[in-house]
């Protein structure tokens, strides 16, 4: 088995306040393993199961569980208590007939929703990188790590609808005017609005995005939003 480096506990104090971990009872925690979402934007599996979703009393009942394969993320089964679930990621558990989505809700970066069971198929995926490769092929990176080499007429800071695990990318929502975004981080966490103008970065600015939110207009950085559709989110994410 391939070992990874670095530390696989962290000090309960240290831990995103979103992960909902009791700060005093122990003094360390499991931690997520380097992958494809950054460690402070993702949680551990074991902590999932424990203690966002509280479907295990303890750690050794959620070692179990992961171990036996009962813990599915994407359509594909971890069998790690440090790897990492993060935004839009789809978990199943066997046993359990409900079907969670994780989404940025009421200011909270992450929290489990639950979607319809032909939802499960579908996640959105943002694009965070675009790379000319080998023989002039394009390979475009995500924001959960994965990346696919696609000829698909795509640009960074658009979404894609993806069919999850075969990878298909089934449909492309554009980072414009008119599209609906939902704010992944932040006080706003959670709530959607649209767009009404995209601000192109300057050497010193980031990329912004002017969008209606709540019957009020706010400027905001284009990375802290994830486009989710046109009319309506094209997936649940409520």
């Amino acid at each position: 088995m391939v070992k990874i480096a670095g530390s696989k506990k962290l000090k309960r104090q240290m831990a995103p306040l979103f992960w909902g971990i009791t700060r005093k009872d122990k003094r360390f925690v499991v931690t997520v393993n380097p992958g494809g979402h950054k460690k402070n934007s993702s949680i551990p599996s074991s902590v999932f199961l424990r203690d966002m979703l509280k479907s295990v009393k303890s750690l050794r009942e959620a070692k179990f569980a992961i171990y036996n394969g009962k813990v599915s993320v994407d359509g594909v089964k971890r069998k790690s208590l440090h790897h990492g679930i993060g935004l839009m990621d789809v978990v199943e558990l066997d046993g359990i007939k409900d079907v969670y989505r994780l989404v940025p809700k009421n200011g909270i970066l992450l929290q489990p929703i639950i979607i319809n069971d032909d939802e499960k198929t579908k996640k959105i995926v943002q694009v965070k990188s675009k790379t000319t490769i080998k023989n002039g092929k394009t390979q475009i990176g995500f924001h959960d790590g994965r990346s696919l080499i696609d000829e698909t007429n795509i640009s960074v800071g658009d979404a894609c609808v993806l069919q999850v695990p075969e990878q298909k990318i089934i449909d492309v929502i554009k980072l414009e005017k008119g599209t609906q975004v939902l704010i992944t981080r932040g006080v706003n966490a959670g709530k959607t609005g649209m767009i009404d103008e995209v601000k192109e970065g300057t050497f010193i600015l980031p990329k912004r995005v002017n969008i209606t939110l709540d019957d009020r207009q706010i400027e905001i950085p284009a990375d802290l939003i994830m486009p989710i559709g046109k009319d309506k989110p094209v997936i649940q994410i409520r």
